[in-house]
């Protein structure tokens, strides 16, 4: 933490800037297992990872951060899916979703926005090989409402509206950015 903001402040003063205008907190880590497989360091891995880091980044950041700035949450659609196999990851973003409107209401008088992306499956690292076997992609399309796994793209368009200007209204919320998965029953066509 201390290299990332040694780093930050360098760079600001590099580019004749005096703050900070937005922070996304898109660090994160998966993790497979049910409740009977999770383990106590893999839950604080996750947790640490997943939770810890953005809430002390956030901390760290808020001297830097200029009134009317804008920080973005990465979160995850598993908050709202009940997937008995990643309950560990599950609980991690249900709490980071949780930090936003805290954050929101404490900020605000700031002007600062706090806000929530919760993406479905998308296409990035966080996938690994799941995205290269057909079947897999396949069951995954088919569990969204527009057909397809989600596109880098697909989460970063809705992270600029909230960073800029036209989100300037919209604080303490989560916005689901799955492109519709599982919003009800698949019946088999």
């Amino acid at each position: 933490m201390d290299r990332l903001f040694e780093g930050l402040v360098a760079g600001l003063k590099d580019h004749g800037a005096e703050g900070l205008d937005i922070l996304v907190n898109n660090a994160g880590v998966h993790s497979i297992g049910s409740i009977g497989q999770l383990t106590e360091e893999e839950f604080a891995r996750v947790l640490t990872i997943n939770v810890s880091a953005p809430l002390f980044v956030v901390q760290r950041a808020l001297p830097l951060l200029r009134d009317g700035g804008r920080i973005v949450n990465i979160g995850s659609a598993a908050t709202r899916i009940a997937n008995p196999v990643q309950i560990g990851y599950t609980v991690s973003k249900a709490a980071l979703a949780a930090l936003g409107p805290s954050l929101a209401n404490e900020l605000g008088r700031r002007g600062i926005t706090v806000n929530t992306v919760e993406p479905g499956v998308v296409q990035t690292d966080l996938i690994g090989d799941y995205a290269t076997v057909p079947e897999a992609v396949a069951a995954l399309e088919s569990i969204t409402a527009l057909g397809r796994m989600g596109q880098p793209e697909d989460v970063a368009d809705v992270v600029g509206f909230l960073a800029g200007p036209r989100g300037r209204w919209v604080t303490g919320r989560t916005l689901d950015v799955s492109g519709g998965t599982y919003l009800g029953p698949l019946m088999p066509e």
